[in-house]
């Protein structure tokens, strides 16, 4: 059991790391195209590539990371939609929150640092979140009949 959770942790690494340069790649190109500091830009500047990577995610999980327990029914994919609405909040206030924070801060970062340094710190959080809720709700291993009858003895 350690052993599978283990190869799931890296193959979601791995794709983890595809999303976190789909992500990040598309807010710096974003932001590179234009330039702002406003907090609703940011905000759909980050919601327009962490959505990317998250689609990017379903993709590759569903095919890879939990493919033996995916069935790609509109459960599953509801499920999938609540976890990432969830791991996309998380993102945006970390985001939001910390690029404010480090701008006000004093310190001598330019923007480009600021931003990169918020989202890494908010693709690290919805990272785990996702993983979490991925793991243990949206790809769930399905009982057998003989695991509930045991159970239920």
């Amino acid at each position: 059991m350690a052993k599978k959770i283990k190869a799931q942790i890296l193959q979601f690494s791995f794709i983890g790391i595809a999303n976190a340069v789909i992500d990040i790649g598309v807010l710096n190109l974003l932001l590179w195209k234009w330039p702002t500091e406003e907090t609703s830009m940011l905000f759909i500047f980050n919601t327009i590539a962490y959505f990317l990577a998250i689609l990017n995610s379903y993709i590759w999980n569903v095919k890879y990371t939990f493919s033996h327990h995916a069935r790609i029914n509109t459960k599953e994919i509801s499920l999938f939609s609540l976890q990432a609405v969830v791991a996309w909040i998380i993102n945006n206030l970390v985001f939001i929150g910390l690029s404010k924070l480090l701008q006000f801060s004093g310190l001598p970062l330019s923007s480009f640092f600021v931003h990169n340094i918020a989202k890494g710190a908010a693709m690290f959080l919805s990272f785990s979140t996702s993983f979490l809720l991925m793991k243990f709700i949206v790809f769930r291993k399905k009982k057998t009949k003989i695991e509930q009858e045991k159970r239920a003895d």
